[in-house]
């Protein structure tokens, strides 16, 4: 006996639904910058999760090293905790985002009024760090949906994705992340890591070395995209 029709339909629709709010590319909810379509061997670095006290400065003298422009998307009370790492951020040049102020689990289904609270607290943090209003965002945990989209409808954000994930969050292994991410990239990708991790400054420090050696060029993602605010 067959499956019928009904049960293939609801079981379809709840893979739809599922692929359109855990992949940020899928742009159902929220179109988001995620990959250039370009042939040129260009490719953004984005951070997320910082400024992280340890870490962060270490990624920041990397990036001056190889004089390389990146994005941060950064946590609001981590901005509240460590304005000075944020200040280092802009004043070098490269992007800050907001990555919301909580970045709680529930983010994505805490109610539009409370999201929309959420993000502007965070926009205030940095602004009132750079003296600059934020024109970028991305979601925690890159979910999107009705929720997200509404929330997001109050601001005037360009919402950057990726096409490059790391997953160094899930390992420890340098290695691992690195042959990872290197698989992965093409022209015109934009790179997910994590400042906030230990691993992060060897890992930025191959990953530059890779992309020079194999000819990459690397761009803050508002320049990859052309982005003018």
């Amino acid at each position: 006996m067959g499956v019928p029709l009904i049960v293939i339909l609801a079981l379809l629709l709840v893979a739809f639904m599922v692929y359109a709010s855990y992949s940020i590319s899928s742009g159902v909810y929220v179109k988001a910058f995620c990959k250039k379509r370009t042939t040129d061997k260009i490719v953004a670095l984005t951070f997320d999760d910082g400024p992280h006290p340890e870490n962060t400065p270490k990624v920041l003298d990397i990036l001056a090293e190889w004089e390389v422009e990146a994005a941060f998307f950064c946590i609001g009370k981590n901005v509240e905790a460590h304005p000075e790492i944020v200040e280092r951020m802009f004043s070098e040049g490269h992007l800050v985002g907001n990555h919301s102020y909580s970045h709680c689990n529930s983010f994505p289904l805490m109610g539009v009024k409370k999201m929309v609270e959420d993000i502007r607290k965070t926009d205030e943090l940095i602004a009132n760090v750079t003296g600059s209003p934020v024109h970028f965002f991305r979601p925690p945990f890159g979910i999107t949906n009705p929720l997200v989209r509404d929330a997001l409808s109050q601001f005037n954000y360009n919402v950057i994705g990726w096409n490059v994930r790391s997953f160094d969050t899930m390992s420890a292994s340098v290695d691992e992340v690195y042959r990872r991410v290197i698989k992965q990239i093409k022209p015109g990708s934009v790179i997910l890591l994590h400042d906030r991790l230990s691993v992060a400054p060897e890992l930025l420090s191959r990953l530059l070395r890779y992309l020079s050696d194999e000819g990459y060029e690397v761009r803050r993602v508002d320049k990859l995209f052309n982005i003018f605010d």
